[in-house]
């Protein structure tokens, strides 16, 4: 496996919780079959919102080209080390005008219980459209993945994604990084920090792919609620903890 991270990328990400790589993921070809992909996704399923399409790969093995991709383990394995599983992956499209804010939160929160410590989950976030500050790209507060989980409290989801968020009193906005990325680009985060997005007010649709792996080492709880139907593969090393991965898939 070529890492395609260097050391000094490695660095960042381990102390302030992201790095950006703003290099071509996929081969253009590659590339184009995915956007493809996800634009037919979002036409078959039109009773969901395009900020809703998760874990489209369990029911798309199409997918796993991607999410198996040397390309992709390239950036993770640096991070999390060789033995690698894959954990999730959500399709997320914020429309035109009326794409809805993700508010501030950690990964971590939502996955609390389901392995045994969460300190090695990594997610690729693909720019699928051209994302920036105008159309809600994403942003995060740097280092936030060292302090444990936030407080947090309930919220509307008519124009937000989640039904809770991080009391505001917990968050300085002032700090927040955005991540503007071109199509193509992506930016990878540890499942700990604290992040989120504004809504999308502009003309132009922001569309990403959300890649999740985590280090084999964790145990997954297989006892807890989440876990009892959701499904996790092998992708690369050793399974050590001996998790419950599906067989490889046929794409």
């Amino acid at each position: 496996m070529t890492a395609r991270l260097d050391s000094a990328q490695v660095a960042f990400y381990h102390a302030n919780g992201y790095t950006l790589f703003r290099q071509p993921v996929f081969a253009p070809d590659s590339f184009a079959r995915l956007f493809a992909l996800f634009e037919e996704l979002l036409a078959k399923n039109p009773d969901k919102r395009p900020d809703e399409l998760d874990v489209p790969h369990f029911t798309e093995p199409r997918l796993f080209e991607f999410l198996l991709s040397d390309d992709i383990i390239g950036l993770v394995e640096p991070l999390i080390g060789p033995d690698i599983g894959l954990w999730s992956s959500h399709f997320i499209a914020k429309e035109p005008f009326t794409g809805r804010a993700t508010p501030w939160h950690e990964d971590s929160a939502y996955w609390n219980g389901r392995f045994d410590r969460l300190d090695q989950i990594v997610t690729v976030w693909l720019a699928l459209d051209a994302t920036d500050q105008e159309n809600g790209c994403m942003r995060v507060i740097p280092g936030t993945h060292l302090h444990g989980f936030s407080e947090y409290e309930h919220i509307d989801t008519a124009a937000n994604t989640f039904a809770s968020q991080i009391k505001p009193e917990q968050i300085d906005e002032s700090r927040a990084v955005y991540f503007e990325l071109q199509p193509n680009q992506c930016s990878l985060h540890d499942g700990r920090i604290i992040h989120g997005a504004k809504a999308n007010t502009s003309p132009r649709r922001r569309a990403g792919y959300t890649l999740r792996y985590f280090s084999q080492s964790m145990k997954l709880n297989t006892d807890h609620p989440s876990n009892t139907t959701h499904k996790i593969w092998h992708v690369t090393g050793r399974n050590l903890a001996n998790n419950p991965v599906q067989p490889e898939p046929a794409y």
